[in-house]
């Protein structure tokens, strides 16, 4: 490779990537994406969520292009949307929101936390995580210096072990992480669960970051309650969500959040800094669907996904793979112990060459060398291409 004098000289004065890009990897989940990529294989390693988009959805967005809302909207997102989204707080979840003062429309969920991360955390903070976690958020909590402390939950039931919640809270602790319904592993919190939560955040004067995107994703009866409708939380909880998920649109990279009215001007700010707003025609999609879509909509979806669920389900335990059922979501993470290879990365890629089916390294979501013999498989695909890739683990 051609080097330049300038880059030469520039080398020799000791320039050099940050502290945090040098010990950044890529995520499991991206790399084995790729991987999928390379060889034609069936995508259960990433919730890319290749179903349909519902029609008031893409139609309000395609309008909104040809209308000419193609431009910069408010850092805080456009009104029609801000106000669906607090009519939707009040309706689904038990929250009070001022669309005014009290929500910002994020360019996706990822972005919300990334900005409320960036606007209430400080270096040396520490920010407790319920494991298995979500990549991302420990990731994110990495890339503002903050330390993230893993507090594993407790299997096989994946309870939350209070003791040790509690012990894992010190001096630095400034705020607790709760994904509900999680991924990777699909556990929807109980109330009683919540409620220590709220109990321990309330006594160490604790932020609780809420990310509910999957939050009309659940089976089996279990529901999801947003930690800000407990009492006494709205004032501390930043509730995080989106329409990725629920409507399909993974690419638009379209969320929001809500929060008491002293933070949401901090937050936007460095959201605007750092993204300046969500997608301007995308957000007229999504109040569309906020406002056109009835209540069926959202049963029918979770009456769908449970369906999906049980097909991988059986599928998993017919390969060999013993799974951990989940309550919510749309992940699973199954027991690969039987499969050849040292690690989990080993075993994920040895699935793939075999059956063209990928799923990703149980250890992307645990810390301590936990998770080698777990992989996470995603079934937000569409039915003809989840019936294919079940046919094939069961070749196994």
């Amino acid at each position: 490779m051609w080097i330049s004098p300038l880059s030469s000289d520039l080398s020799r004065r000791g320039l050099a990537a940050s502290e945090l890009a040098a010990n950044a990897v890529q995520s499991e989940i991206r790399a084995m994406t790729v991987e999928c990529d390379r060889v034609g294989g069936i995508n259960l390693a990433q919730g890319v969520c290749d179903t349909g988009v519902p029609h008031p959805v893409a139609e309000a967005a395609l309008a909104a292009i040809r209308d000419g809302f193609n431009i910069y909207t408010r850092l805080d997102g456009i009104a029609s949307l801000r106000a669906a989204i607090a009519r939707k707080l009040v309706a689904h979840n038990g929250i009070q929101a001022n669309p005014e003062t009290g929500v910002l429309v994020t360019s996706g969920a990822t972005g919300a936390f990334h900005a409320a991360c960036q606007a209430l955390l400080n270096p040396g903070d520490e920010v407790i995580l319920v494991e298995p976690f979500y990549g991302y958020h420990r990731s994110t909590l990495t890339a503002q210096r903050v330390t993230s402390v893993s507090v594993p939950l407790s299997p096989p039931n994946w309870s939350v072990d209070f003791d040790r919640l509690r012990q894992a809270i010190g001096p630095k602790t400034r705020a607790i992480v709760v994904n509900t319904p999680s991924n990777p592993l699909g556990k929807v919190f109980t109330k009683t669960e919540l409620e220590f939560i709220a109990a321990l955040a309330e006594e160490f004067d604790l932020f609780v970051f809420t990310d509910e995107i999957y939050e009309y994703f659940v089976c089996d009866g279990a529901q999801h309650i947003s930690f800000a409708s407990l009492p006494g939380m709205a004032g501390r909880t930043i509730t995080i969500s989106g329409f990725s998920k629920t409507f399909s649109v993974t690419g638009w990279r379209l969320g929001y959040l809500a929060a008491d009215s002293k933070w949401i001007p901090a937050i936007g700010y460095f959201h605007d800094l750092t993204y300046v707003c969500a997608p301007s025609p995308l957000q007229h999609g999504a109040a569309a669907g906020l406002l056109e879509l009835p209540d069926a909509f959202y049963t029918d979806l979770a009456r769908e996904y449970q369906q999906k669920r049980d097909m991988l389900v059986a599928a998993l335990a017919e390969a060999g793979m013993p799974p951990h059922v989940p309550q919510g979501a749309y992940y699973i993470l199954a027991d690969v112990s039987s499969l050849p290879g040292s690690n989990a990365r080993e075993k994920a890629r040895w699935l793939l060459n075999k059956t063209g089916v990928a799923g990703v390294a149980g250890t992307a979501f645990f810390t301590g060398g936990r998770g080698e013999n777990l992989l996470r498989f995603c079934y937000a695909k569409r039915s003809a291409a989840l019936a294919e890739a079940c046919q094939r683990l069961r070749a196994l």
